[in-house]
């Protein structure tokens, strides 16, 4: 059976989506032309990063761009966000495809000449803001599928939602925003979705390469604070405290237990990660709080019901034994669904990517502990999220800097590759749909 479902793969390309030969072989030319503009709108919005909920320079080039297409548009979607509505010469399904556009708070390193010199106050504290994850990239990938498809509006067979999304990495504690808030304003209905597509640019992934994987694909996200109250006194007297500096970093060490003693690793990968604490003021002075900020990755339910009780008694628990006392607010500001592919969608739609980069180039890819609120969408539509190589050719993976890091860096050929897998995802799932 299983020999028989490959080969089925294997014919797939040359039968179900031939007749797409000569559309594919003319977004090939519209996306070659335009592989400039794609650069030069990156760059732009690389050198004026905006944060989540903030993006409001970024969506006004977005929404001109549209209407220049002669492309009805939508603004302030989820507060900042844009969506763009291309009606095809032909009936058909609606396909959207989705960029998202916020920036992080991360102080660029990369000797660019379009750097990021955005300076701001996040948390009370004085950051650089960097597109140290790509999103400035998605957005001109998909600003370029809009003009690609724009150009061939009679001949497609359906309709095409462009989402540009705001605070993919979260909104501003106390805000709503994202994925999630675009939904419950109706970003998937009038007209109703039937598909989504995205992707996301990865900078440890050779430049020519398109990686997917079906079912759970991203971990599930929820993040945490931790609250430990203790006794303040003199540095210099701690048998006078109840030391939360103490209590924390005995709570950092016992929570790695729940991987490494809770979790059946062989079935699914988990992560807990404390990544802020904060206490005290001055070297002497044992203070009476200490906070701490941390992050839960779980693919499965049961794991993150798992995680989330074993963490909450580890915590209050190692406080008690010390005297002290805990508060754990777990989700504390958010949580993302796993980012699921529809297994049937996915098996259907990987001769398109293979077509597009060719088979050798599409890789399978092993679940990654990053997550994404594009999972949000496909909770509620079939959706296909996959990754495009920007690393450099000949570049190591290991040595490669990840994203999120002051020295993220994307290799700008990828962007081609980009435009025409979007575009050919589009164009292949509406020749199915006839």
């Amino acid at each position: 059976m299983k020999k028989l479902l490959f080969s089925g793969l294997l014919i797939l390309p040359f039968s179900l989506f031939a007749q797409n030969s000569a559309q594919r072989v003319e977004v090939g030319k519209r996306a070659d032309a335009i592989t400039g503009k794609v650069i030069n709108w990156r760059r732009d919005f690389h050198e004026h990063p905006e944060l989540g909920n903030q993006e409001k320079r970024t969506a006004g080039i977005i929404a001109k761009h549209l209407q220049d297409l002669g492309i009805e548009v939508k603004t302030g979607v989820a507060k900042t966000g844009v969506v763009g509505i291309l009606k095809g010469g032909k009936p058909g399904p609606v396909v959207a495809l989705r960029a998202d556009m916020d920036a992080l708070p991360v102080t660029e390193r990369v000797a660019l000449p379009f750097a990021s010199k955005v300076k701001t106050t996040y948390n009370d504290q004085e950051v650089g803001v960097m597109h140290a994850c790509g999103h400035d990239s998605h957005v001109a990938i998909l600003m370029g599928v809009a003009e690609v498809l724009s150009g061939m509006k009679k001949d497609l067979a359906g309709t095409v939602k462009f989402i540009f999304q705001p605070a993919e990495e979260g909104a501003p504690v106390g805000e709503e925003g994202g994925a999630e808030l675009m939904i419950k304003e109706g970003v998937l209905q009038n007209p109703k979705v039937d598909v989504i597509f995205g992707l996301h640019i990865n900078s440890q992934t050779p430049v020519g390469q398109l990686t997917y994987r079906p079912g759970g694909t991203m971990a599930a996200v929820n993040d945490m604070k931790i609250t430990i109250t203790g006794k303040q006194a003199h540095g210099a007297y701690p048998w006078s405290s109840v030391d939360p500096v103490v209590v924390a970093a005995q709570i950092v060490n016992n929570l790695q237990t729940i991987v490494s003693r809770n979790l059946n690793i062989t079935e699914n990968p988990g992560v807990v990660t404390i990544g802020s604490i904060h206490g005290g003021v001055r070297s002497n002075i044992i203070p009476e709080k200490v906070e701490m900020l941390g992050t839960v990755r779980n693919f499965t339910a049961a794991d993150e019901a798992m995680f989330i009780e074993r963490i909450k008694t580890i915590a209050t628990k190692t406080a008690e034994a010390a005297g002290a006392k805990a508060e754990v607010l777990l989700p504390y500001s958010a949580h993302y669904p796993v980012t699921f592919n529809d297994v049937a969608l996915t098996e259907k739609m990987l001769p398109s990517l293979q077509n597009t980069a060719g088979a050798i180039n599409v890789k399978l890819k092993p679940p990654v502990t990053g997550a994404e609120d594009f999972s949000f969408y496909q909770e509620k539509v079939p959706g296909l999220f996959f990754f495009l190589g920007g690393m450099p050719r000949g570049g190591d993976p290991l040595k490669a800097p990840s994203h999120h890091t002051p020295d993220f860096f994307i290799d700008e050929s990828s962007f081609n590759l980009g435009v025409k897998a979007l575009c050919n995802l589009t164009l292949d799932y509406m020749s199915m749909k006839k």
